[in-house]
């Protein structure tokens, strides 16, 4: 393949994804790791793609840029489905949970909806319609109203009010991106706001977040990598990422996705 060529599916691969790591193109391209740093260098310096550590994201991706649901959706499928398998092993029967607005927990809703005599605390229309559609009458869905975001979550002062003085076991949080310096970040202020006041009324927090996740920065902090008690991600995660993680979340579970296995939304 020629430079040109290479640097044309690198492109490409980074506007569908919304960004691309430089471990991820070696092993697609077949070449070193030092010639996909240069090739980056080049779609850089023509303003086609900004690069950040490890990798690069689409030109004009900023701390506030918010995709829409369907465009995320479609981003690491199978990592996601992994990721949501694995999450659901951590929810039992009778317990309270609550489910931010995002499209990984989104696939979680679907390993879980058929857990016995669960109550669902979420700010996302989309998750509520998951259970909804179930035939299972022995739960409680508490939807809790606000103003709409692009990534349909439910946000504001609505939000919060509806949260607050509510007690669950566990929350399982969508982010944006995940960072050392930043920890857990959104790109909407009012989807922090609420999402703050989500993790603090659980007893324990689970992140299930894919590995393009890390080094993605959103304008507001949710909380700090600290916090979070099981952080569950997939194997495409580095390990110097890998490293950073373990050395701050409490449990960092990394998932395998397997080709043959379809996405819980197909």
């Amino acid at each position: 393949m020629l430079a040109q060529q290479r640097q044309q599916a690198i492109l490409e691969r980074v506007r569908s994804n919304g960004g691309a790591r430089v471990a991820d193109l070696v092993r697609e391209l077949g070449v070193s790791d030092m010639t996909i740093r240069r090739d980056l260098e080049v779609l850089a310096e023509r303003g086609l793609v900004e690069k950040v550590h490890g990798g690069a994201t689409a030109a004009g991706a900023g701390s506030t840029e918010e995709p829409g649901f369907t465009a995320k959706s479609v981003r690491q499928q199978r990592e996601k489905e992994a990721i949501a398998r694995q999450a659901a092993q951590l929810v039992r029967p009778g317990t309270a949970i609550a489910l931010s607005a995002g499209t990984t927990t989104w696939t979680l809703a679907h390993f879980v909806v058929d857990v016995p005599d669960l109550t669902v605390i979420t700010n996302s229309v989309r998750i509520a319609d998951v259970f909804h559609r179930s035939p299972r009458n022995d739960r409680t869905v508490v939807l809790t109203g606000g103003v709409r975001t692009p990534s349909d979550a439910l946000v504001g002062p609505v939000a919060v009010a509806a949260i607050r003085g509510l007690h669950v076991d566990t929350l399982f949080l969508g982010v944006h991106g995940m960072s050392t310096r930043a920890g857990f970040t959104t790109p909407n202020l009012l989807e922090a706001e609420t999402n703050r006041e989500l993790v603090a009324s659980a007893h324990r927090l689970v992140v299930p977040a894919d590995h393009t996740k890390w080094g993605m920065v959103g304008i507001s902090t949710i909380a700090g990598l600290a916090e979070a008690h099981v952080l569950i991600t997939d194997a495409g995660l580095t390990d110097e990422a890998r490293d950073e993680l373990t050395a701050r979340v409490g449990e960092l579970v990394v998932t395998e996705s397997h080709p043959e296995s379809e996405a819980a939304s197909r």
